[in-house]
């Protein structure tokens, strides 16, 4: 812990778990602090400490959660929240909080909503456009004094024309999708647990399929959804195997979610085309992950260091979304984007 401010006082606590030193935190609620006048004892952990954590949160009104993912909230430490009104996870994914816990405690999680959709989408874009165009193929041999002019007219793809499986279409990050690869030309195929409103699937040209069907049209497969019992390891040899041999898949939602020996070999031994992947079982991956033991060995496959939604303008937005929230509930208002309702 290293910082904490107002001693023994009864303003307000809240308690970040994301690494910012104390001075940060007060800097991205300088505006609001400022408007409202409310004082606020921020308590920031840089390094975890998990016992200090505990003592904190037992009379702690907020619980700032962690974007890197490194202090999860178990049901232990939500049994010390005697007080918490809520819990900001300043990030899309939750899935390290310990949600049927803070459910049972009558304590609402919240995410940043559709903070980062614009960025996660653009960079489900330009991993299948690297894919479809053999872009970081065509650089590497190029500096390597290779030229693959000849080579890429016959191998090189367009999105215009090809159909597209959004996986999690009926989400924010899956409608920015749904825009961006609509405007490219392609047709719009979508499976989510919830079907979006007629009028809603007409305005995106999205067309519902159930999730077998649209991995077996799919050129382009994009995976938008939560990380859950039900979608963890949704992506595997059988359903990899049933997909078009020159499709390509594109992860920028949950490592967890793909069956990542499954992929390699998939893109190995040639069942799809290639893959893109922003986020792994593990992170950061180590030399040992087959997906990058797969990229070593020259297959198409494109990594990135779970980035997607990481971009300076989503950053501003999630940090405006986060302090609006927890400004919210210190007034006395209900939180939104709860995903625990």
């Amino acid at each position: 812990m290293i910082g904490k401010t107002g001693g023994c006082s009864k303003l307000p606590k809240v308690v970040v778990l994301s690494p910012f030193p104390e001075g940060v935190i007060r800097s991205f609620f300088s505006r609001f602090l400022a408007s409202t006048k409310i004082q606020v004892d921020f308590v920031t952990f840089v390094q975890p400490d998990m016992d200090s954590i505990k003592k904190e949160l037992e009379d702690a009104e907020v619980v700032v959660g962690d974007y890197t993912f490194r202090v999860p909230i178990t049901a232990d430490m939500v049994e010390h929240m005697n007080k918490v009104k809520l819990i900001q996870q300043p990030s899309t994914g939750f899935n390290h909080i310990d949600i049927d816990a803070c459910r049972r405690k009558g304590i609402p999680v919240a995410n940043i909503g559709g903070a980062n959709s614009i960025s996660v989408a653009e960079h489900t874009i330009i991993l299948a456009l690297l894919l479809m165009k053999r872009i970081f193929y065509a650089h590497m041999k190029l500096i390597e004094g290779v030229w693959t002019q000849g080579e890429l007219m016959n191998a090189a793809t367009e999105i215009s024309g090809k159909t597209w499986g959004i996986v999690g279409g009926a989400g924010r990050i899956g409608k920015e999708v749904a825009k961006r690869a609509g405007a490219l030309g392609a047709s719009l195929i979508y499976f989510d647990k919830v079907r979006l409103p007629e009028k809603e699937e007409k305005k995106l040209k999205l067309t519902m399929r159930p999730l077998e069907n649209l991995l077996m049209e799919s050129d382009i497969v994009s995976l938008h959804v939560p990380l859950t019992d039900e979608t963890r390891g949704m992506i595997d040899e059988k359903r990899l195997r049933s997909m078009r041999p020159n499709a390509i898949l594109i992860n920028t939602s949950r490592g967890e979610l793909v069956n990542e020996n499954d992929l390699a070999r998939s893109v190995i031994e040639g069942w799809i085309g290639g893959a893109g992947v922003d986020v792994f079982s593990e992170e950061p991956p180590g030399p040992s992950n087959p997906l990058v033991l797969a990229a070593k060995e020259g297959a198409p496959v494109i990594l990135t260091p779970h980035i997607a939604g990481a971009t300076f303008d989503a950053r501003n937005r999630i940090i405006q979304t986060t302090v609006e929230n927890v400004g919210r509930v210190l007034l006395g208002q209900p939180p939104e984007n709860v995903v625990n309702p």
